[in-house]
């Protein structure tokens, strides 16, 4: 299949999509790419199969059926696809719905345990062109090395904000890694660009008042309050009852989807706040609350068919060490002096 021919991508977004798989899946000349895409993603997957086909390697495309959606499993012509290729785009939509899908093929294609593998669900032209995917990635370096300093050996994060979040979570030897860079058994997100942890199942107390993009809904028209208890999310308040249905059914979807599972910081400068989590969480100046599947995180425990992010505009992010020393990571979303 050659997506090119429904929807032809510009020759900017393939100079963009090749620098993204150069920096941050080692593309090499001889790499077997597949590319998985959807058609509601435009020009996008034709645009990671252009520029893995002028790097000189072999590229097979898949399009994921329209017919049998919202997907919850992995349709089995694309798992007959495996094992074979050494990299993997999902250029696909990030429709909460379809997180039990996701989550299915990430564990397969990980679980190989030879791929590199870049996972852009809701990705979209204009992040390929001057947005997110389109960045200086040794800048973004930099900022990676200096939070991963600041981080090192920490015990106990607390992340605060003005709208009323207070909360803090357990992360003694649960190590906080970056995207920048893929490996076999962990995938990276494109646009990559965020530093993050997997924290201790159940430790998580306090609240979190999310004002971004929560998983793959979209904005709320409203902020919304999330009591967490004992690591779960116990309570769910925001004024528009519409929404505060769909999270609450969303955290309720299994026994795993309720349990804080990720707690994430952003350092892509190029990401904008357009109301796609897939970009706005790599924004700088926000940090995110995952609930659900944290099984491909390192330490990361929870088993659940969900992954629910929730955005926090200017967070401040306290640090407590094994050593009993704190440290201010980010104040008010900025990088403490």
């Amino acid at each position: 299949m050659n997506f090119g021919a429904v929807q032809a991508p510009s020759s900017a977004m393939i100079a963009s999509a090749l620098r993204a798989m150069e920096a941050a899946l080692d593309l090499r000349p001889d790499d077997h790419v597949l590319v998985v895409g959807d058609e509601v993603c435009g020009a996008c997957p034709g645009a990671f199969a252009a520029a893995a086909r002028s790097y000189g390697c072999r590229v097979t495309s898949f399009e994921l059926p329209p017919s049998g959606r919202p997907l919850t499993a992995v349709p089995a012509d694309l798992a007959a696809l495996l094992p074979g290729p050494t990299v993997v785009i999902n250029a696909i939509p990030a429709h909460t719905a379809e997180t039990p899908f996701r989550i299915a093929w990430l564990n397969l294609v990980e679980g190989l345990g030879t791929i590199r593998m870049g996972h852009a669900p809701g990705i979209s032209e204009d992040m390929m062109t001057g947005g997110s995917l389109d960045v200086d990635y040794r800048r973004m370096r930099l900022r990676e090395n200096l939070m991963l300093d600041l981080l090192d050996g920490a015990s106990r994060l607390r992340l605060r904000s003005d709208l009323g979040t207070d909360l803090v979570v357990d992360v003694r030897g649960r190590p906080f890694i970056s995207d920048l860079k893929a490996r076999p058994n962990c995938c990276v997100n494109l646009p990559c660009g965020e530093i993050y942890c997997a924290p201790v199942e159940g430790s998580a107390e306090g609240v979190l008042v999310c004002d971004g993009p929560i998983g793959g809904d979209g904005v709320p028209p409203m902020p919304v309050r999330i009591e967490i208890r004992g690591g779960r999310a116990v309570a769910v308040a925001c004024d528009h009852l519409i929404w505060q249905e769909r999270i609450q059914r969303n955290l309720s979807h299994d026994q795993g989807a309720s349990m804080v599972c990720e707690v994430g910081m952003g350092l892509n400068p190029g990401a904008r706040l357009v109301g796609r989590m897939l970009e706005d969480e790599k924004a700088l100046r926000t940090a995110h609350v995952a609930f659900g599947s944290n099984e491909g995180f390192p330490g990361g425990c929870n088993c659940s068919g969900m992954h629910i992010d929730c955005l926090v505009h200017l967070p401040t992010i306290e640090c407590k060490r094994e050593d009993g020393s704190r440290i201010v990571v980010l104040q008010h979303g900025e990088l403490a002096p």
